[in-house]
């Protein structure tokens, strides 16, 4: 198996402002404003609430009203340092690394999860690694025997796939997180979700929103 980091940053720049990223396998999820991201040739609309994906070199640059954006890149376990830019405050959220068959067929995915008031996840694992960060509302997340955590906007965990993980939203108002995982490639379509008790997969007391779910190659 090979070290990789899945590490997640917080880029917010002002209007106008833009930053110009090396080759990897990332994603970007649009929090608050919009984005253009110029890659290959081409140029994307970013708007809030939604995300790209691209593995080549590319160039984010916000709108008159500037943005604010998650940024998830898959990397070797050493990275080049990411130089700053005028206009732009970088904010490393969560880095963690991931033991990842460099000959093994894998996809990223992202979606938003959301969940209604008090909605509770039973306790469940994935196929595979990933970094979540809370967009909205709080969540108690409870992962394998570790003490529960309150999640609140903006704050990122880990979540290996291997240990249950158990979430309850909170009760006054909706709550939802974004995440991006990586996963088996035979998955393309398909969810990652494994309950610990199957009867509970009867219950989906959330909604799921699919942005992104594209098979990637390990190349360093």
């Amino acid at each position: 198996m090979g070290e990789w980091i899945l590490r997640l940053v917080e880029d917010r720049l002002g209007g106008g402002a833009w930053l110009a990223l090396p080759e990897r396998i990332r994603v970007l999820y649009a929090v608050e404003g919009e984005a253009v991201v110029t890659h290959g040739g081409r140029a994307d609309h970013l708007a809030a609430g939604g995300a790209w994906h691209g593995t080549g070199p590319c160039a984010v640059t916000a709108a008159r009203g500037g943005a604010r954006v998650w940024r998830w890149e898959l990397t070797p376990a050493d990275p080049t340092a990411d130089p700053s830019w005028p206009g732009v405050l970088s904010h490393p959220l969560l880095e963690h690394p991931m033991a990842l068959d460099p000959h093994g067929a894998y996809l990223i995915r992202c979606d938003r999860v959301e969940f209604a008031p008090g909605a509770e996840a039973r306790p469940h694992r994935h196929r595979g690694g990933g970094i979540r960060c809370l967009l909205a509302g709080a969540l108690e997340v409870r992962i394998g025997d570790g003490a529960p955590r309150v999640m609140r906007p903006g704050d990122a965990w880990f979540e290996s796939g291997q240990e249950p993980v158990h979430a309850v939203a909170a009760r006054d108002e909706p709550t939802s997180f974004v995440r991006v995982a990586v996963l088996p490639r035979e998955l393309l379509g398909r969810p990652s979700i494994v309950y610990v008790d199957p009867a509970d997969a009867a219950v989906t007391p959330r909604r799921y929103h699919v942005f992104v779910d594209a098979p990637i190659e390990l190349t360093r």
